[in-house]
């Protein structure tokens, strides 16, 4: 029961702040958007609704570590493994902006998808490919703009904990404009919400964020072994934050 109510609890302070948030970020849009055309302000602005949600609702403990981005302007393609809906919280509570491929069916959620129109955010409806083809016109401009795009080289959440195959997207954005790769690796969130679930299971994550990739003179023959590069260096990372986190490999709580 006090389960229940906790979720519940949760669940009223989310939409409380999409409500209040959007207003925010509106405002914050509004004022910026004449000299800030990578919209880097009203970006900022949606990742502290997410942080601020999260951190009343009381049931996840957030925390990030790892390389530190000292020029929050050098754009990156960040690539993360994808554990839970929870990712996009986490990963907020990095210190600079970045500039998010997502489900286009999120961006039709009203005040949600509207903020993260305002925020500059790149909707991407699989399995189409105009859709596919407008979404990496879209990272482009964001790289342009001197922002990181952020993108789950899996392509969805992992159902059981597990590492998927990356896709060749991120890979090509990061060699075509020659912008490093940010490998980020993510921990814990799957229990936090679970794929098919929408309980705020109480936990603790952590976000690591790995050295970058160049790539420098290199070009799309280089591509299988850039993300498997990636790939590779996200799964042993991965593997040692859960063992940090007292978790086994998927993300489970280790038995004793």
């Amino acid at each position: 029961m006090l389960d229940r109510l906790a979720n519940y609890w949760v669940w009223t302070i989310t939409v409380l702040c999409v409500l209040v948030g959007f207003w925010v970020v509106l405002a914050v849009f509004l004022v910026t958007v004449p000299f800030d055309r990578g919209r880097y302000a009203a970006g900022r602005t949606f990742r502290f609704v997410a942080i601020t949600a999260q951190t009343l609702g009381g049931r996840w403990r957030f925390s990030t570590d790892g390389h530190v981005v000292r020029d929050p302007r050098r754009p990156y393609v960040a690539v993360s493994n994808h554990e839970s809906y929870a990712d996009t919280f986490l990963l907020s509570h990095l210190p600079w902006e970045m500039k998010w491929l997502g489900k286009s069916s999120l961006f039709r959620i009203p005040f949600l998808g509207w903020m993260m129109s305002l925020a500059g955010d790149i909707p991407l409806r699989r399995g189409n490919r105009e859709s596919i083809v407008d979404a990496m016109r879209g990272c482009a401009d964001r790289l342009h703009k001197r922002c990181t795009v952020m993108i789950f080289p899996e392509g969805t959440r992992t159902p059981d904990g597990n590492l998927l195959p990356f896709k060749d997207g991120a890979f090509r954005l990061a060699i075509e404009h020659q912008v490093p790769i940010l490998p980020i690796v993510v921990a814990g969130t799957r229990r936090a919400m679970a794929k098919h679930t929408f309980r705020f299971n109480r936990t603790t994550a952590r976000a690591r964020v790995l050295p970058p990739i160049p790539t420098d003179g290199l070009t799309t023959a280089d591509l299988p072994t850039l993300k498997e590069r990636t790939r590779a260096a996200i799964a042993e990372a991965k593997v040692a934050l859960n063992r940090e986190l007292g978790l086994d490999p998927t993300g489970d709580p280790l038995t004793a």
